[in-house]
């Protein structure tokens, strides 16, 4: 293949475009990969079509290589299926809706389970035609509220999606292993450093399931490692170490008291400890229990209901782990304080929630038997010594509370915790029966007897890859491709006009003929310093410079991403270059 950029749909930019907020976007946008067509949408110019599809052709080998078989679905749905699913409710307003000309409901679709089961509901009647995994790399689409970050979170984007269909238990797990050990290796060969987390499933359901994450510090998610195992988690799904209960009636009896001007945890503290409450001189943020008031919307429920959540004073209550908690309810901050003049806005107890019927959770550090410092309900005024089991009892545990470096690890509970920072690329789950058990996907069994098959699905975000590898493989100056994905194997510049203009597209056109993908920078009236610059910009791993040695029978040539530099014979340019890139791509 033989790229000219006189020719080719190539436009660099000298500027950062203003809308674009994280490195992955400003540079995909500014060496000419791609251009923004719509809030969230984007339109592929032929160097971004190009790393796209080799990313695509990476995915595709490695799920070909473990059996998987290649499907494609519509992307425009029904809404029955979906709604038989429940999932129309409670991907709620994610998800594009629309009505044919009949007044018949649509979806442009997320992720396409529900077909992926009717498909072997319609095609397979008998446990021999299993197990099978079918996937397909399509383009999805997300109603997102914000689109932003460029590929990162837009509303139409690339993806994987696999279906395994297993009849049994240990067949499901094994399919599960088989695709973690696919993504591991696709990964690899993508060039991302990646973590393997514990995630929760949320709409997708099942019973487990693990992200694929790359370390970035603009990363939307936030996930944890340990100090002393190979423990990580989402932040979303940490489980918080349970310390043991105590006997709640061998706690002293509650006291209230007077704390005027003391709406926050840390003017009540400070209070506490000047007038020595319950005898005490060393309250602490954490000797607190903070209650905060939400509503809680049910998928296809008209109103909200009242959810009042239990931490410790020292932590926030963070509303992503909690809406992962409470899927596929959403979770919104309480507003509706002068409708509601029973709760006492910053003096809030857990003692009135049983009377005013509004369900009470809490932090699993809450356990029957610890006191608190908590609210007394009345303006102006808390209570000290108010027992879980004894005071009040809560209607069970979430976890909601912020995560934080140095709490201990759930896993190895020695280890302490570090916070960190990645971009989802990769997602599998254990679905279980949930979608076979929505549409009666039966098949005959070995025994004459219906079998009901269980689900695993498998996600990789393809065009979001893209971006995260342009968020891991980046200096000040561009792009540094890895040789897997880079759009061409070698970038030509013709550093001078004339013969060296002419040998550079000549040398273009050998490479070209050898196998090798070749951009050759054949502008006319283009200075070699633009030339260099966009060069870099690109990113291609390496660099031909055809310039004055050419008389003398040299081309220098460049690696991107070491800097290096080497004068080479033309006659040897063929080889040297095809042999670097056979070492460099897996």
């Amino acid at each position: 293949m033989l790229l000219r950029m006189s020719t080719t749909l190539l436009r660099t930019l000298r500027e950062d475009p203003a809308d674009a907020e994280v490195p992955s976007h400003r540079l995909l946008l500014r060496a000419g990969y791609i251009r923004r067509a719509a809030p969230g949408g984007y339109t592929w110019l032929p160097l971004g079509k190009l790393v796209l599809d080799r990313v695509t052709e990476i995915v595709r080998a490695e799920l070909v290589a473990i059996g998987d078989q290649e499907v494609h679905f519509p992307a425009l749905l029904p809404a029955e299926p979906y709604r038989t699913s429940g999932r129309w409710t409670e991907y709620g307003d994610d998800i594009f809706t629309l009505a044919d000309r009949r007044g018949a409901e649509h979806l442009l679709a997320p992720t396409h389970e529900e077909l992926a089961a009717l498909l072997v509901k319609d095609l397979f009647t008998s446990y021999r035609d299993f197990p099978v995994t079918l996937f397909q790399i399509q383009t999805k689409f997300r109603d997102e509220a914000r689109p932003r970050a460029g590929l990162l979170r837009g509303r139409e984007f690339l993806m994987k999606d696999a279906y395994s269909f297993d009849l049994d238990e240990s067949g499901l797990r094994a399919a599960y292993d088989r695709h973690r050990e696919a993504y591991r290796r696709i990964f690899d060969r993508l060039g991302l450093d990646y973590t393997v987390v514990h995630a929760v499933s949320g709409a997708m359901g099942g019973s487990a399931s693990e992200e694929f994450l790359a370390a970035t510090p603009v990363g939307e998610d936030s996930y944890v490692g340990c100090t002393g195992c190979d423990y990580a988690a989402n932040t979303e799904a940490v489980r918080t170490p349970v310390p043991p209960a105590g006997d709640p009636q061998a706690q002293p009896a509650t006291e209230v008291h007077d704390t005027p001007e003391t709406p926050t945890i840390a003017s009540l503290v400070e209070l506490a400890n000047e007038r020595r409450l319950a005898g005490r001189a060393d309250w602490t943020a954490a000797d607190t229990l903070k209650n905060v008031v939400l509503t809680v919307r049910r998928p296809g429920a008209e109103t909200a209901e009242l959810l009042v959540v239990g931490v410790p004073g020292d932590r926030e209550v963070d509303l992503k782990r909690l809406a992962a908690a409470l899927a596929p309810a959403t979770v919104d901050i309480f507003d509706g304080w002068a409708a509601h003049p029973e709760l006492v806005r910053g003096y809030l107890g857990p003692q009135v929630f049983d009377k005013l019927d509004i369900r009470y959770l809490v932090d699993p550090r809450i356990v029957p038997g610890t006191a608190w410092l908590t609210g007394a309900n009345e303006p102006g005024r808390h209570a000290t010594n108010v027992v879980c089991g004894r005071d009040f009892t809560p209607d069970g545990t979430v976890e909601a509370a912020e995560v934080r470096s140095g709490d201990p690890c759930p896993g190895c509970v020695t280890g302490r915790l570090t916070m960190r920072r990645g971009i989802e690329i990769g997602h599998i789950f254990q679905l279980g029966r949930r979608y076979t058990d929505a549409f009666a996907v039966d098949v005959l069994g070995p025994q004459g007897k219906p079998v009901r098959p269980t689900m695993g699905c498998y996600g990789i975000g393809v065009s979001r890859a893209v971006a995260a590898i342009a968020e891991q493989h980046h200096d000040e100056r561009g792009l540094v491709w890895p040789a897997a994905v880079a759009p061409c194997d070698v970038h030509l510049v013709a550093a001078g006009k004339g013969a060296q203009l002419t040998a550079a597209v000549d040398l273009g056109a050998q490479l070209a003929a050898g196998g090798l993908r070749v951009l050759v920078d054949d502008r006319a009236g283009v200075s070699a310093g633009v030339k260099f610059t966009d060069a870099e910009l690109i990113g291609i791993p390496r660099t031909v410079v055809v310039g004055r040695r050419l008389a003398e029978g040299y081309v220098e040539l460049r690696d991107r991403a070491t800097g290096e530099r080497t004068d080479v014979p033309v006659e040897r340019l063929a080889e040297l270059v095809s042999s670097e890139v056979r070492r460099s791509v897996v």
